[in-house]
Parts: C-alpha cells; sequence; structure tokens
C-alpha cells in the first residue's frame, strides 16, 4: 500500500516524504502563520492531479506514435468557501504542441486518461466537478 510520512519541522512547515523516497515540503502563507517555503497542501493536489492525466496523456499519445514535443497543463480549482473548503470544481486545460499531431489521437488519450486510467481523477469523482478541455499547435 503506497504511504507518506509526514513531519512537522517548525511554525507550520511540514516535510512529506513518499514512499519512493521523494521529499515536498509544505507550508502556509504568512497570513496563516507559514513562512511560504513550500506549497500549500492543497495545491499540491491540483498538482498531483495535472501529474497524473500528463504522464497518461504522454503514455498514450506515445503509443499511438504521435510527434509531441510538449504538454503544458493548466489546473484550476474552485472552494468552497466553508469549510472544509473542499475543491467544488476542478478544470484541466491540456495544451499539446508536436508535429502532425492527431486531434482525434489527442481527444481519444484525454478522454482515457480522465475517465479510465487516472487515478487521481477517480479519487475526487463523486464530491467535486471536474471537466476538461485540449488544444493542438505545431
Amino acid at each position: 500500500m503506497p504511504e507518506a510520512n509526514i513531519k512537522y519541522v517548525e511554525g507550520m512547515l511540514f516535510s512529506a516524504k513518499t514512499e519512493s523516497g521523494h521529499e515536498v515540503l509544505m507550508d502556509a502563507s504568512p497570513a496563516f502563520g507559514g513562512e511560504d517555503k513550500g506549497p500549500r497542501p492543497m495545491e499540491l493536489l491540483l498538482a498531483g492531479l495535472g501529474g497524473c492525466t500528463g504522464m497518461d496523456i504522454i503514455s498514450i499519445l506515445k503509443k499511438k506514435r504521435q510527434e509531441v514535443t510538449g504538454l503544458d497543463i493548466k489546473v484550476k480549482g474552485e472552494r468552497a468557501p466553508e469549510h472544509p473548503k473542499k475543491y467544488t470544481s476542478i478544470e484541466l486545460e491540456f495544451r499539446v504542441t508536436g508535429k502532425n499531431i492527431s486531434e482525434d489521437a489527442v481527444k481519444r488519450a484525454v478522454e482515457l486518461s480522465m475517465d479510465k486510467y487516472c487515478s487521481a481523477k477517480a479519487t475526487l469523482e463523486g464530491g467535486t466537478e471536474v471537466t476538461y478541455r485540449y488544444s493542438i499547435s505545431e
């Protein structure tokens, strides 16, 4: 079972060490007692979703022999005003760049990630509306 170990450092600074041995610092903004030494946990949730879908999409497009030279993903989340201030909606925008990229291949890769493969997106289902769009440029 995957795990992460979170250790309190000081102030509002925490260190998260993942099962793969990587370490990430998380901190609050100064307005909430932090020193802005790392991303906020909820920002990491958005980044995790973007990374999960991105890895799926690149893997699928490579299998489809698409000449992808870049993939930029913008993830925006809207949070509830009341505690626990969860994300009520998240929007992903995928910008694929490359040569002779098939729009059908990109559309299918994005759909497969969002509907079948991305475990981060699947974890959010039922409580958060997740939408997406994509564009292609050479």
